[in-house]
Order: structure tokens, then sequence, then C-alpha cells
């Protein structure tokens, strides 16, 4: 039974990887459910180390997900009002065109947030900034979760083997 969990958690880790690149599906809790869940099945110190190794990175990753963006927008200049329209915008687009509707609904949306605000040339600018901001974030989020698939596959190995 203990073989079935793990491959499924690694199915659904594989699943949650996919989501932070294809935002669908929530990609971090889902890749940290999934351990959740496999360690609840194998129950040994093994697993219960990567829970908490893993509970750790995520949070580590949330929290570094929207601080290090935030700061960054911040120097730039780009208030908070502009990322939430390009936010909104992004998610009208996703159901508009799904997929790229997302990245190109938050770039027109903080486009145009800054162009009422600030004017063409600058506008630009700001949205250039935001996107690099986005990119950031993705990353950390990508990064943390490929973290917690190591910590996973390294453990499953353990306790399988």
């Amino acid at each position: 039974m203990l073989t079935t969990v793990s491959v499924l958690a690694g199915l659904a880790i594989l699943v949650g990887l996919a989501g932070i690149a294809i935002p669908v599906l929530p990609g971090l809790i889902l890749i940290w459910g999934s351990v959740l869940v496999w360690s609840l099945a194998a129950q040994n110190a093994v697993s219960w180390a990567v829970l908490v190794i893993s509970t750790a990175l995520a949070i580590a990753g949330w929290l570094l997900q929207y601080l290090i963006p935030g700061r960054r927008l911040r120097d730039a200049g780009v208030p908070n009002r502009s990322t939430l329209i390009g936010l909104v915008a992004g998610m009208i687009g996703f159901f508009l065109i799904p997929v790229l509707g997302l990245p190109l609904g938050f770039v027109a949306g903080v486009y145009l947030a800054e162009l009422t605000r600030i004017g063409h040339e600058r506008a630009w600018a700001s949205t250039r900034s935001a996107v690099a901001a986005a990119m950031v974030s993705y990353g950390i989020e990508l990064t943390t979760g490929l973290l917690i698939a190591g910590a996973f596959v390294f453990g499953a190995w353990r306790v399988l083997f």
C-alpha cells in the first residue's frame, strides 16, 4: 500500500509542478499536500522529517514569493493598485484566452493602470518592472516546489528501498 501511496503522491507532485508553470492548479499547496498525505501513510521518522522540511520550505517559499517581488515593485515605484488591476485583468484574461490570457491580461492591466497614472513613456517601464517581479515570484515558487519534490524523492527512496 505504501508503494501505491508513494507513486500517487509523486504523480500529484508532478501535477503540482505543472500547476506552477501553468497556473490552473494551486501548485505549491498541491505539492505540500501530497507530501503530507504520504507522510501520514508512511508514519516513520523519515517521512516526518520530509514533512517538516517540506513545510519549512513551503512557508519560506510563500513568504519570499510575495516579499521579494513586492520590494522590487515598491523600489520601481509601481503602486499596489496597479498590480491589483493587473492581477484582476489577468484572471479575466485567463477565462477569455485559456492559459495565455493570464500573462497577457496581467501585462495589459498593469500597463493601462500605469498609463492613466503616469503616462505612456513611464507606464511601459513600470509594466516591465511588474512583469519582472511576477517572473521572480514564479521562479521562487518553482524553486520551492522542486526542492520539496527533491525532499520527497529522497524520503520515498529511503522509506521504500
